[in-house]
């Protein structure tokens, strides 16, 4: 009787444990989201947490009826919290709402962080009901996209106060990854300069592997440099497929490209990978049965690449990435009989493709769905593949200091040729130490000379004026109530203010001939080889009235400023040195702003 009121009990405890999981889960996938509230210095949001989703698998949903069915909680939280659903049919819908409660940010920009994404469309729902719709993706003209960047986007209007919903569409041949995140437009900046910098740093490191792997195969004619400078190439063009930058510089209005050069640039590096290993842990001679395994994964994948221009994206993409790690396997399988049956090279190889191997493979399941994106799999195959090419580079050279081991007059040769190479970056370090002694005679901020090559400039100057009688001008111009500025708009309004002003006196002295530097300060300098008294001040007066013309625009708003002008002319007043010259216009400069400044006064007046 005990032993049937336990079961009883026990049956009744587990009944009321999944009806409660149940009912947590019910809770969980059919409550709205919480509004996402924007809050004054909160400059970036990830949207993730706040997303409910709905998979429309005929992709036949409109807008309406999916904002009719996320009012009442029918779409569910995003899975594990991440936006990742690996390759999958019809659309996905993304529903969210937002509440800024920062009043000085009332526009920010919606960044859809994958940039293979075909349709991307975008509506907004304010507190009076209208909808408004943005399209993005790579299925349209890169031109299209609210700011010129490899990541599609969106600008959101938010009115202070007022909820806003946000419903977004994604439609894709390509990984279903949609990670959101939102962005005021100084964060937004802040965040695309990083990215940029990270990009470049890697495609820095892959163009010298490249020009230095293609110096040693000049020099030594061997293939595997070959191989391994089309491994880095095709490499090289998938990432900068899949970062959005092939789309961005490359073919931003050919959408066609845009799809085919994915799963043919896959190829491409495929290809590349296994002539290069054929070649370097020679293959046909050490081990025939593996290299007619290579040659079919070669064949393979010449036999995809070439279907891949006439295949649907998701078929060719799809089979493209999932090859893609058998492809590397066998390569780790390859290396590890080679070495042990001797070939010491072999050992950094493989050093090098284990992290290739990880890289790859994390990024490849990313697509797939299978791991979450972050930032160890979403750059793994960046930071993989670099440590692959620079250890890659290591194997190379080992293998060629065994070779010339065995050759001396390998060695001679080599080193004839190298020192060829040594003589040419000699040239190239002489030409751009010519270019840095350009760079240290520039002022950093505003782009004009500055103050120590002026001086060395007018000094040539009043010499040439003094041996063939001719005239010299001199301005020195101050910014009025410059400091009002810095401590009204911040000391990077005035930066800016600074270089506009430098910019429009350019501009404006050119058909002077004049010479242009920034003395100190808000002040600036300009020197007019040729020019009186007369045409000395009428510079000036073009100069000040320009500059009180034209606000600059700063933050989205417009400074007005104005410059006092003070005029040095040597037909005037002759003068022994650049001191005296550089005294008596800073002398008219005081008088112009003794006399209510934004003027022009000579010197002398």
């Amino acid at each position: 009787m005990n032993a049937v009121r336990y079961r009883r009990t026990l049956t009744a405890l587990l009944t009321a444990l999944i009806w409660l999981l149940w009912a947590g889960t019910s809770a969980a996938s059919g409550t709205p989201a919480e509004p996402l509230r924007l809050l004054p210095g909160e400059g970036t949001h990830e949207l993730s947490p706040h997303l409910r989703w709905f998979h429309d698998r005929d992709a036949s949903g409109t807008p309406e009826a999916m904002l009719d069915r996320a009012a009442p909680g029918e779409f569910e939280p995003l899975p594990g919290g991440r936006a990742t659903f690996g390759f999958q049919a019809g659309a996905f819908w993304f529903h969210a709402v937002l509440r800024n409660e920062d009043a000085g940010e009332t526009r920010r920009l919606l960044v859809q962080q994958y940039p293979m994404s075909d349709r991307i469309d975008l509506y907004l729902r304010g507190a009076d009901g209208r909808l408004t719709l943005q399209r993005s993706g790579d299925a349209l003209p890169f031109a299209e996209r609210a700011v010129k960047h490899r990541q599609p986007n969106f600008w959101v209007d938010l009115p202070a106060g007022q909820p806003v919903e946000l419903l977004l569409r994604v439609e894709s041949q390509s990984s279903m990854q949609v990670p959101l995140v939102l962005y005021t437009q100084g964060d937004f900046t802040a965040m695309a300069r990083d990215g940029q910098i990270g990009i470049g740093l890697y495609y820095g490191i892959l163009l010298a592997l490249f020009f230095y792997n293609l110096i040693l195969w000049a020099t030594l004619r061997d293939a595997s440099y070959f191989w391994y400078m089309v491994h880095i190439s095709a490499f090289g063009l998938v990432l900068f497929c899949l970062n959005g930058l092939a789309f961005e510089y490359l073919w931003p209005n050919n959408t066609w490209l845009q799809d085919r050069s994915v799963p043919v640039s896959i190829c491409l590096a495929q290809i590349g990978m296994q002539q290069f290993v054929r070649h370097f842990l020679e293959l046909p001679s050490r081990w025939r049965r593996a290299d007619f395994v290579s040659l079919a994964l070669i064949a393979f994948f010449v036999a995809l690449g070439i279907a891949a221009l006439a295949l649907p994206y998701r078929v060719s993409t799809t089979l493209a990435s999932a090859m893609v790690l058998p492809s590397v396997a066998w390569v780790a399988i390859v290396g590890v009989v080679v070495l042990r049956s001797g070939y010491r090279p072999a050992g950094i190889f493989l050093s090098a493709w284990a992290a290739y191997l990880l890289g790859t493979a994390a990024y490849t399941l990313v697509a797939f769905g299978v791991l979450p994106k972050m930032f160890l799999t979403e750059y793994g195959v960046q930071i993989g593949s670099a440590l692959e090419m620079i250890l890659l580079s290591f194997a190379l050279a080992y293998r060629y200091a065994a070779l010339r081991n065995e050759n001396e007059r390998l060695v001679q040769e080599t080193n004839e040729k190298l020192e060829h190479k040594v003589a040419e970056r000699t040239a190239a370090l002489s030409e751009a130490l010519e270019r840095l002694a350009e760079v240290n005679r520039r002022d950093g901020l505003t782009g004009v000379f500055n103050r120590h090559h002026f001086r060395e400039q007018l000094e040539s100057l009043l010499c040439d004026s003094r041996t063939g009688h001719r005239n010299l001008g001199v301005l020195m111009v101050d910014v009025d109530h410059f400091k009002r500025i810095n401590d009204s708009l911040g000391h990077l309004a005035g930066d800016e203010c600074l270089r506009k002003v430098a910019q429009t006196m350019r501009d404006t002295l050119e058909p002077f001939g004049g010479i242009v530097a920034r003395f100190g300060g808000e002040e600036f300098v300009a020197a007019l080889p040729g020019c009186n008294e007369t045409r000395a001040l009428e510079a000036a007066e073009a100069v000040r009235q320009r500059i009180a013309a034209h606000p600059i625009p700063v933050d989205g708003r417009e400074v007005r400023l104005t410059v006092s002008v003070g005029v040095f002319s040597l037909d005037a007043y002759p003068i022994e040195n650049p001191e005296d010259a550089l005294r008596r216009a800073d002398e008219a400069l005081y008088s112009a702003k003794e006399e209510g400044r934004n003027c022009v006064r000579r010197a002398g007046a």
